[in-house]
Formats: C-alpha cells, sequence, structure tokens
C-alpha cells in the first residue's frame, strides 16, 4: 500500500480528507474489531478486513458536531466506533428533526460510495464520537488493486441497500393504510 506518512496515498493528497481524517497506527485492531460488528463486512476473512483497514479513516467528533450535512456532495460511509450520532432533517418550518439515532457499530452514507448525489440528511454527532470512514477514491483504488475482493463489498452493500428499500417499501404501505382509513383528501 502506498502510504505518506502513514496516511493512504489517496487520503494524502486530498485536501478534502487528508487533512481531518488521519490514521492511527496503534488501533488497527480497534478498527478490525469494529468493521467485524458491519454486516457489509460479515462475510470477510481477516486478511481482507486488513485490506480495507489500509483504507480506514478516524476521527473524532465532539458532541454537536456536524459529520455532514444535508445536501452536500457525498464522499463516502461512516462507522461508529465508539458514541451517537443523530441523522437529521430540517422540516418546513427549519426546525431540526432526528430521523434515527446510531450507536457503536452501526453505519451511514454508504450510497456516497457509489454515486455523487447531494447527502440526503444530516449527520451530528449526539456525543462524543470516534468515526471512521471509507471514502469513495480509497474503493475505487481497491476496485483497481483487487477487483474480487471490491466486487464482494459492492455485492454486500447491494444486499443491504435492497433490504433497506424493501422495509422502506413496506413502511410507505404502512402508511398509506393508514391514511386511507382516515378522511384526510391529499
Amino acid at each position: 500500500m502506498n502510504r505518506e506518512n502513514g496516511v493512504p496515498r489517496a487520503a494524502a493528497k486530498s485536501p478534502l480528507w487528508g487533512n481531518i481524517f488521519r490514521r492511527r497506527s496503534n488501533t488497527a485492531e480497534d478498527i478490525l474489531s469494529t468493521l467485524r460488528q458491519v454486516p457489509l463486512f460479515s462475510n470477510m476473512t481477516d486478511g481482507e478486513l486488513r485490506e480495507f483497514e489500509k483504507l480506514i479513516h478516524q476521527r473524532q467528533f465532539k458532541a454537536g458536531e456536524t459529520i455532514f450535512w444535508e445536501g452536500e456532495p457525498g464522499v463516502g460511509m461512516y462507522i461508529i466506533q465508539h458514541g451517537a450520532v443523530a441523522i437529521c432533517k430540517h422540516n418546513r418550518n427549519d426546525v431540526r428533526e432526528t430521523l434515527v439515532l446510531l450507536h457503536d457499530g452501526e453505519f451511514f452514507g454508504e450510497l456516497a460510495l457509489l454515486d455523487e448525489s447531494p447527502r440526503s440528511a444530516s449527520a451530528i454527532a449526539e456525543q462524543n464520537s470516534q468515526i471512521i470512514g471509507l471514502f469513495r477514491p480509497d474503493l475505487f483504488g481497491l476496485l483497481e488493486r483487487k477487483p474480487r475482493l471490491g466486487n464482494k463489498f459492492l455485492f454486500q452493500l447491494a444486499l443491504i441497500i435492497g433490504e433497506r428499500l424493501k422495509q422502506t417499501n413496506t413502511e410507505i404501505q404502512n402508511l398509506r393504510a393508514q391514511l386511507d382509513r382516515t378522511d384526510v383528501v391529499l
């Protein structure tokens, strides 16, 4: 792996991510332990996890600090090592509403690995949190160097996104049924 001062070369060259997400070499086992908890990596060997560990970046966020804003370009996904993160949107009255509160081992922002569309919600640390990030340029580099491993990851990502889509469709059907039982006209 090409590195500059312990930072993967792609991240070290990035003016956006290279300076805020720094690797810490003494936490490699913590990263591997966290990755083992995440369904995206559940069927990977220790050697495969070590390949991803080389790509991972860590950062501490203070309580109340924004990880990313709704509408900004997405460049990667995040995994909560320790802490809690609220996924939020602002309603019509510009009041922040929490959609979900995520904890240790949970991940968010994964669609940014697939496309460059703007973030659909904001992510805000609810408490002091240790977050690890996997960014699209690093994943694309892995796909070039180790296409079998990159495709294994992308297939697992597709399965999880598909499962989440099914759950969302069920929730929409349930909400529509509740709405149909009322006399509200849209």
